[in-house]
């Protein structure tokens, strides 16, 4: 496939294959639902609407997902978030997670802060990897997929609060 697209082509139909694939099943399922028979037609019905359903969270996926050209590499493991850098790095547990930001600079350059206590842990939105942050950061209670989209598109400058936990767990009982 290097041959025959455009790198910048081939980059944006990886980004959006999840998307691509749940509009071909949801395409086999029509083609199912068109042929006669209730128990064939029934299943056709039903291989569209589990596509519908996968459809909607790829499409989150594909919106909220960087180049991943920017410094550093992310993953995401059992709950923790490792983010390994060029000059720095870290982890942090969702489970230990107080604040989650994002921080915008004059020049347009963006980056997830997440703090626990005693860490603050800087991501830059761009790094290899950032985009499993996306179904990472949508497990913390309240905050919505919708609010991670926006706050990641908005391009106002500064730090933005996207999410904060309510009650912090005691060290010790």
């Amino acid at each position: 496939m290097t041959g025959f697209l455009r790198p910048e082509v081939a980059v944006l139909l990886r980004r959006w294959a999840e998307v691509i694939a749940a509009c071909g099943v949801i395409a086999l399922g029509l083609w199912i639902a068109a042929r006669p028979g209730p128990v064939v037609q029934g299943f056709g019905y039903v291989l569209m609407a589990l596509a519908a359903l996968a459809l909607i969270p790829a499409i989150r996926r594909a919106r909220f997902a960087a180049e991943g050209q920017g410094p550093g590499v992310v993953q995401v493991i059992e709950g923790r978030i490792l983010y390994m850098g060029p000059v720095t790095g870290g982890a942090v547990s969702l489970a230990e997670l107080t604040l989650l930001s994002l921080r915008r600079d004059h020049e347009g350059a963006a980056a997830w802060i997440l703090t626990e206590p005693g860490q603050m842990l800087v991501i830059p939105i761009d790094a290899a990897g950032a985009d499993a942050l996306f179904d990472a950061f949508t497990t913390l209670p309240g905050l919505g997929a919708q609010r991670l989209l926006t706050a990641r598109s908005n391009p106002r400058m500064g730090t933005q609060t996207l999410w904060r936990r309510a009650n912090v767990p005691a060290l010790t009982q």
